[in-house]
């Protein structure tokens, strides 16, 4: 248990032990913060517990401070000061931050997994982009930002399967064969025409070629309709071909891929029939309607056609209600803004069959806009329309692009700035970050080499200077941090909290001298160099990035 963990044990005893003593009323404690304040002069850690609760105790806040402060029952604590309306500044004993650092440094690479969590496997299904087409830098938001989510949940100790969902069934799959069918014609001459519903990027050009230069002439002389039918294949598996190559570039894999067609027709005919039975779906000028306005929608939707042909609405619901067959507890989806509308239709079918919607948590994906010296980039160069992520990352690299996408909320604009994406400099926060894990590697190639013993764990309370103290206190959020972003499904707080503790490490770096000076304090400070780079490097691997040795 650290610190942090023991104080707020020991505040929440010390209310306890207030209650009992009848100089609290009975009443749960609320949620509170323990934070490190801005200045030293403030104490090691402060809480608003006091204000927090004052509700529940219906007491002045300063009243209930004094009642925590005066039942404290913590031997690693100095003294405590109540400042302002109510905050509780508590100084720590000499020895405890020594103590803290020492328990850190022997867990090793184990301070960044906390313990697993009892609960039901989590789900989270992100990208699942339609296999029509490259994708692009929109998509690549998502796909950074959900696979640095399924990563922090499984560093905080929750089971958790990433999933994609593969629209491998309807309209935009015919589309796909049919577009393909009439450049593959034109790659032999023939005068056939895209539809106009078709797909007509340079990358279905490629498909056709692809087709062309491994089979030749195979499709050529088959009757229209049998042809498209093989190319639908043939093309489809590329796509998905080309969108696993992409999303492996960007550092990005799934435990599952789901196909769409593995719902048709039994498992969407299945979901129907049970809403039907429950009279949640009823039939109107000869189609079947899902009654979505009895539980928030604006008006009811349509799930099978009047031509017996199901909507896409229809095959979303057969799929939720499957991920909730598989037993998973919780199910998270990462969907553009545009289908903000369409999260009421699906929680109300989740209602229907008898699960609580509360267990499907939507996050929405705002938009990209790309920025080179300082004018909107709309285009891609390549292909003439939306940026490629592939084109992205051969510009600015995995690591950039995904600390880009990763470091605002999803469900904020974000402007990327592709010159400062590129720049090796300190107002590029990837770079700063990585180069602080460079620079410690830097430091221990020094001490290797000036046969510096760093084996053994120093005395680590020689580390007294102010930026020294910083780093330690920093060093030990790191659990915290996982436990809150997990728990906000927010990755880029671990993006903000790395960034911090890079900042940090460089102030001690350039006020502590690390070599040159008395044996045990160099000792002492790569000890703590090295505490700091596991954590960046941990905190990397969460945000799917690398964590360099140099730069």
């Amino acid at each position: 248990m650290d610190v942090k963990e023991q104080l707020t044990q020991a505040i929440n005893n010390a209310v306890k032990t207030a209650q009992a003593a009848g100089v609290l009323p009975e009443g749960e404690l609320p949620s509170f913060v323990l934070e490190v304040p801005p200045k030293k002069e403030l104490g090691d850690f402060a809480t608003n517990v006091a204000m927090q609760s004052a509700r529940v105790f219906r007491k002045k806040p300063r009243d209930i401070a004094e009642a925590i402060t005066g039942n404290l029952s913590a031997d690693f604590v100095d003294h405590t000061v109540i400042a302002g309306p109510g905050f509780i500044n508590f100084y720590l004993k000499g020895n405890v931050l020594y103590d803290n650092l020492a328990a850190i440094i022997a867990k090793g690479d184990d301070f960044g997994q906390l313990p697993m969590k009892n609960v039901d496997k989590i789900q989270v299904e992100y990208v699942s982009a339609n296999p029509t087409g490259l994708l692009h830098v929109g998509h690549g938001r998502g796909a950074a930002s959900g696979s640095a989510l399924v990563n922090l949940l499984r560093a905080a100790g929750y089971p958790v399967e990433s999933e994609y969902y593969i629209n491998d069934a309807g309209n935009q799959i015919d589309h796909l064969a049919e577009s393909v069918n009439a450049r593959y014609l034109q790659l032999f001459g023939v005068d056939a025409q895209v539809p106009e519903d078709g797909y007509r990027g340079a990358d279905i050009i490629d498909t056709a070629q692809i087709i062309k230069d491994r089979d030749g002439d195979k499709y050529l002389n088959m009757e229209e309709s049998e042809r498209i039918a093989a190319l639908k294949e043939i093309a489809l598996q590329e796509k998905l071909a080309c969108l696993k190559r992409d999303l492996k570039a960007f550092n990005v894999d799934f435990d599952v891929w789901f196909s769409e067609r593995t719902l048709h027709p039994d498992a969407i005919k299945d979901a129907v029939e049970a809403l039907k039975k429950t009279g949640d779906i009823y039939e109107k000028d000869g189609a079947l309607w899902l009654k979505s306005t009895a539980y928030g929608d604006d008006k009811d939707r349509v799930v099978i056609r009047d031509n017996g042909v199901p909507t896409y609405l229809a095959a979303d619901i057969a799929y939720h209600r499957n991920k909730f067959q598989r037993g998973f507890g919780k199910v998270i989806n990462i969907w553009g803004a545009d289908h903000h509308g369409y999260i009421a239709r699906v929680k109300a079918s989740l209602s229907m069959f008898g699960y609580n919607p509360d267990n499907l948590k939507v996050l929405l994906l705002q938009m990209v806009s790309l920025y080179r010296d300082g004018e909107l980039v709309k285009m891609s160069k390549r292909t003439g329309q939306s940026v490629t992520l592939e084109e992205l990352i051969e510009e600015v690299g995995t690591d950039a692009a995904r600390y880009f996408f990763i470091m605002r909320s999803l469900d904020s604009q974000l402007d990327f700035d592709i010159n400062l994406a590129k720049s090796q400099s300190n107002d590029n926060p990837v770079y700063y970050v990585q180069y602080a894990h460079a620079r410690i590697a830097s430091i221990f190639r020094q001490a290797a080499e000036m046969g510096i013993d760093t084996s053994a764990v120093p005395d680590l309370s020689l580390l007294t200077e102010e930026k020294e103290i910083d780093l330690i206190k920093k060093i030990a959020e790191y659990p915290e941090e996982l436990e809150r972003a997990a728990a906000d499904y927010a990755p880029q707080r671990i993006a903000r909290y790395v960034y911090d503790l890079a900042g940090a490490f460089h102030s001690f770096y350039n006020q502590c001298r690390c070599m040159g000076i008395e044996p045990e304090l160099a000792k002492a400070r790569l000890a703590l160099c090295g505490a700091a780079q596991r954590v960046i490097r941990l905190a990397l691997a969460v945000l799917g990035i690398s964590a360099p040795e140099k730069m």
